[in-house]
């Protein structure tokens, strides 16, 4: 069952010869005296042979079959990459050249403050487009295996920070983040770590109604550094959470916005620091993802003194 053509060939004599010489009169040796037997003997040898080749056969049609599956699954993925793009881009890069081209034609025309919206247009644009192309790049890493995370002592209350302030220019939620004192360096990834964190939150702006509340939580457990993120929205159909983290997937009936490639990100970044990734509904409505990344933990002074 798991070598090619000669092996089960040769496995089929064997297992002819074998039976000869436990179960063919005289017993324990390989001579056969009459001719019931020799030819009862030729049967099983040919049964055998027959068996194997069918074997064989069953499995090189199983494998063309397996092929098939896997390329119309990548196709399918890939029209999927380039339906979503195409939108993702497009919409960008149209909101761009618009703003560019009214800056341009009707300078003087556009009020001070309408030049600033256009800018500001320029920039929510621009970062869009930068945070699909980071996507990408990230997923191309994750899959070539090329990537292989850079431990060093991070302060994770200045990445959670650092990453909520990234998301206040189009953030339209109430970004709840209570800064914990007590919490410990962790050594571990801290660009992997961020990218986790703002693709979690970004994700929650995305597909939670304007004005709720997201909520990020990090403590210290077990020797893990464990990142909460919540948000009181609609939270995910049971029967959708084992397929959220998946390539390109997206809730049906979502509104545009992303590319299916932010949650998968999550887990392959996750992963890559041997993490744990966990979504669940919460009791009174919304999503919580959690996540568990194991850490050195050292505390500032203990850091000096070394």
């Amino acid at each position: 069952m798991l070598f090619e053509i000669l092996p089960v060939l040769l496995a089929a004599v064997l297992s002819a010869v074998i039976w000869n010489f436990f179960f063919i009169p005289p017993l324990f040796t390989f001579n056969i005296d009459n001719t019931e037997d020799v030819l009862m003997f030729l049967l099983y040898f040919v049964i055998a042979l027959i068996n194997a080749v069918l074997t064989f056969k069953i499995r090189e049609a199983e494998k063309k079959m397996r092929d098939k599956e896997e390329k119309e699954k990548e196709l399918k993925l890939y029209s999927t990459l380039l339906n979503s793009l195409s939108h993702e881009l497009r919409t960008p890069i149209a909101a761009i050249l618009g703003s560019v081209d009214i800056l341009k034609e009707g300078k003087d025309k556009v009020s001070p403050r309408g030049q600033a919206e256009l800018l500001d247009e320029i920039e929510i644009a621009g970062n869009r487009l930068n945070r699909q192309v980071e996507n990408i790049l990230n997923m191309s890493r994750l899959e070539s295996g090329m990537l292989k995370p850079k431990s060093d002592w991070t302060d994770m209350n200045e990445l959670a920070n650092v990453t909520i302030q990234k998301l206040l220019p189009t953030n339209q939620h109430n970004l709840i983040f209570q800064e914990n004192d007590n919490l410990p360096l962790f050594k571990l990834d801290s660009g992997l770590t961020e990218q986790i964190l703002y693709n979690l939150l970004h994700n929650a702006t995305l597909y939670t109604p304007a004005d709720t509340n997201i909520e990020i939580d990090i403590k210290h457990k077990s020797e893990c550094c464990v990142i909460v993120v919540a948000d009181n929205g609609y939270g995910f159909p049971e029967k959708e959470i084992t397929l959220v983290f998946d390539k390109f997937y997206r809730l049906p009936n979502t509104k545009a916005g992303g590319s299916g490639l932010g949650l998968s990100i999550v887990k392959g970044f996750t992963e890559a620091q041997n993490g744990i990734l966990k979504l669940e509904n919460k009791k009174e409505g919304g999503a919580k993802f959690t996540i568990e990344i194991p850490a050195e933990t050292s505390y500032l002074n203990n850091l000096k003194n070394e």
